[in-house]
């Protein structure tokens, strides 16, 4: 599955405020690629010992690597850094707000290596900076469809033009459940076993409405009716009665959806007038619900009338 090239730029851009970034040095160089979504402590490397440096990582420097370099005279301090920065790293994060050297800063600006600098400590700007990383590496995608959170499931809607999501997914809201995304829903795979559905921040909070426009969803119907972001448990599409042919009475056969690699339950729901559409999808999550909790209900029944034939006597 392809994905985004991740620059220097992109990080710091993205991530600045919660990580306390400032650029100090090599800003000509802020176009490199982070070709890994996690970060790595170069101690080992200035120490000497090269062959698993992981280059291709952010390299975060603490007190350890800093206090080290500080006891080192500083001809062979200046062939560390020249070492170092041979290699063709991303860039380089200086916490706690520790200040590099000029030989270093010189080194860096001569490779044109982007130089960071972040208050928080080590540890925690490892921890922090591992999850942005994996957020920007993570596949994404978008998905035509409304996404609703009806009581802790994520439900994608779709359907044609004029199917009626819109009305459902308005009677929906009445009801208590909150709006995640209207006609269409951004999708990112998280830790490659979780698709999450979001909205664009353009149109976060808002929905259109065929015959009345765009309407403000958080002001018309309070905070609680948004949801920024949601796991993704269930798709549901909205068609015509006529259009669709053989529907599986018992529901004996779960259906599947493939949405960035991951297999999502699927349900098709016929359309025609005096359906209450909004009641049938709050069902329908509730289903899920169930299901994911171990009950099947088509399966019970199932059981339970096989168990009948097998025990009614012959001949009767």
């Amino acid at each position: 599955m392809p994905r985004e090239t991740i620059t220097v730029e992109r990080f710091y851009t993205d991530h600045s405020a919660k990580l306390d970034l400032k650029l100090i040095g090599g800003a000509a160089g802020l176009k490199r690629i982070i070709r890994e979504p996690t970060v790595n402590r170069p101690g080992l490397a200035l120490a000497g010992h090269t062959k698993y440096f992981a280059r291709h990582r952010v390299q975060v420097m603490g007190h350890a690597e800093v206090t080290y370099l500080k006891t080192l005279p500083r001809v062979e301090r200046l062939k560390r850094y020249e070492m170092l920065f041979a290699y063709k790293l991303p860039c380089v994060v200086f916490c706690r707000d520790l200040v590099p050297d000029r030989d270093c800063l010189r080194a860096a600006e001569a490779k044109d290596i982007p130089i960071l600098r972040s208050s928080l400590i080590t540890m925690k700007f490892i921890s922090l900076a591992t999850l942005g990383l994996e957020q920007l590496f993570a596949p994404r995608g978008s998905e035509m469809g409304s996404m609703v959170d009806i009581h802790g499931v994520g439900v994608l809607i779709r359907g044609d033009s004029g199917i009626g999501k819109s009305e459902s997914i308005l009677a929906l809201i009445e009801r208590g459940y909150s709006l995640v995304s209207d006609d269409m829903t951004r999708v990112t795979l998280v830790d490659g076993r979780e698709v999450v559905g979001t909205s664009s921040d353009l149109t976060r909070n808002h929905m259109e409405i065929r015959g009345i426009g765009i309407v403000n969803v958080a002001a018309m119907f309070g905070a609680k009716s948004i949801r920024g972001e949601k796991r993704m448990d269930l798709v549901v599409t909205l068609k015509a009665w006529d259009e669709v042919k053989d529907i599986d009475r018992l529901g004996m056969e779960q259906e599947f959806q493939k949405i960035l690699g991951i297999s999502i339950p699927h349900v098709t729901i016929p359309v025609r007038p005096g359906r209450d559409l909004a009641r049938l999808i709050e069902v329908a999550a509730l289903h899920v619900k169930l299901r994911r909790a171990g009950h099947n209900p088509a399966k019970e029944l199932n059981d339970r009338l096989m168990s009948q034939m097998a025990t009614k006597p012959r001949g009767l």
